[in-house]
């Protein structure tokens, strides 16, 4: 691990609590109007989000009583209506060839984006610890009179994530402040993506509130609109 690695993963409450554990458990409010804009309005609210801390694999129980499971190991999006009928999804990225930032989603390919990305939320900066992924510390981002330190981090094809190398930004004390990604089901949509609170659960630091904005070409955050917004309560490590 990079030194700067060691100091993040430090200041997120060490490796003992997350080895030790095998499953994060949390409650995710999703709003901003990014969702409607996909063509699936009824993903804005909270679901209860069931996550296992060592592999790619998450379940997300929504309020009208759907239930969307991802597993990587396997290859599957599973969408479980309120009746019980299933609609699964196999090789779910391979869905999304051609797509833009403009096209619109099934409820399985919306259920896909937003199991993946809930799930690597809530593994980091775990997750940077994950067999075939690699690190290296970067030029630092200034913003706001902030000196930020950044990390490179490059994951394995083993992984479904936004793309294969994001980066993210680090205050003084270690917290996660920014991540700078390009999600390839969206076209590549360039993204600053904040992370602006967290709090301590069963001895790991967690973000619970994140702002999501389209990335200008100077790197600089579109802050005229927030496309989508995480808000997270209720962590449980078990």
């Amino acid at each position: 691990m990079t030194t700067l690695l060691d100091h993040v993963i430090d200041a997120h409450g060490g490796l003992a609590p997350w080895r030790n554990a095998t499953i994060i458990e949390a409650d995710v409010t999703y709003g901003g109007p990014f969702w409607e804009f996909k063509g699936v309005p009824d993903f804005l609210g909270t679901d209860h989000v069931i996550a296992d801390v060592h592999r790619e694999h998450v379940i997300l129980q929504q309020p009208s009583g759907r239930t969307i499971e991802f597993d990587r190991d396997a290859g599957t999006l599973t969408v479980t209506g309120p009746d019980g009928r299933h609609e699964t999804l196999y090789n779910p990225r391979a869905s999304f060839a051609g797509y833009t930032p403009d096209s619109r989603w099934s409820v399985a390919q919306a259920g896909y984006f937003r199991a993946y990305a809930t799930w690597s939320y809530l593994v980091e900066p775990y997750l940077f610890t994950y067999p075939g992924v690699e690190t290296a510390e970067i030029e630092p981002w200034i913003e706001d009179g902030e000196r930020w330190r950044g990390l490179s981090v490059t994951f394995p094809a083993t992984l479904d994530l936004h793309n294969t190398t994001q980066l993210y930004y680090f205050d003084d004390a270690g917290r996660q402040r920014r991540i700078d990604y390009q999600p390839d089901v969206n076209g590549g949509s360039p993204t600053a993506h904040y992370d602006t609170a967290h709090d301590t659960f069963d001895g790991v630091v967690v973000t619970t509130a994140r702002r999501i904005h389209i990335r200008n070409e100077d790197r600089t955050p579109d802050r005229s609109w927030v496309p989508i917004t995480l808000d997270v309560t209720g962590v449980r490590l078990k």
